[in-house]
C-alpha cells in the first residue's frame, strides 16, 4: 500500500467546493430560524457524523433524527440571519474542509436578538452527487476573550 492516499476517481472540484460552500451558506440561514427540515435537506449527516458542540462537553456521535429533537431546534432557534464566511478549503480524495465563520444573528433560547457568530470546521465526504456532513466542530469563540476567561471556560462550570 502506498504510503499516501492514492487520488479519488472523481475529485471533488472547484464547482463541487463552490456548490458545498453555498449550501451550507444555505443550511447556516435555515438553522438559526429553526427551520431544520430545510437544513436536513441540504446535505446528509453520515452514520460515522461526529459533533463538538459549541457548547461544550464530550462528542456526540451521530445525528438525532427523531421527532422529539427536530421539534425542540424548531422552538429553540426562532429567528434570524445568518451568512457563512470560509476563511479557509482543504480537499483530500472524497473529502471537504470548510473553515468558516457562521455570522449569525438571533434570537435563541429565548435570549434576546444578540450576536451568535460561531467559529466553525467542516467535514464533509462526498457521496455521488451529493455531500455527507462527516464532522462539525464550533465555538463561540469569534471575538477575542482574555486567557483569563479562557481557563474559567476551560474549567467549566462549577457548583
Amino acid at each position: 500500500m502506498p504510503p499516501f492516499p492514492m487520488p479519488d476517481a472523481h475529485p471533488i472540484t472547484d464547482a463541487d467546493l463552490a456548490d458545498l460552500v453555498q449550501r451550507m451558506d444555505e443550511a447556516a440561514k435555515a438553522f438559526i430560524k429553526g427551520d431544520i427540515d430545510h437544513y436536513l435537506s441540504m446535505f446528509d449527516h453520515a452514520d460515522d457524523y461526529t459533533l463538538m458542540s459549541p457548547t461544550g462537553g464530550p462528542t456526540v456521535r451521530g445525528f438525532d433524527f427523531s421527532e422529539e429533537y427536530l421539534e425542540s431546534i424548531r422552538t429553540f432557534f426562532t429567528a434570524g440571519e445568518a451568512t457563512l464566511e470560509v476563511d479557509q478549503t482543504y480537499v483530500s480524495g472524497d473529502l471537504a474542509v470548510l473553515v468558516a465563520v457562521e455570522r449569525q444573528r438571533g434570537v435563541v433560547g429565548g435570549t434576546p436578538e444578540q450576536d451568535w457568530s460561531l467559529r466553525v470546521t467542516l467535514v464533509f465526504r462526498k457521496v455521488g452527487d451529493g455531500w455527507a456532513l462527516v464532522h462539525r466542530h464550533a465555538d463561540g469563540l469569534v471575538h477575542p476573550i482574555p486567557f483569563s476567561h479562557l481557563g474559567e471556560l476551560a474549567r467549566g462550570l462549577e457548583a
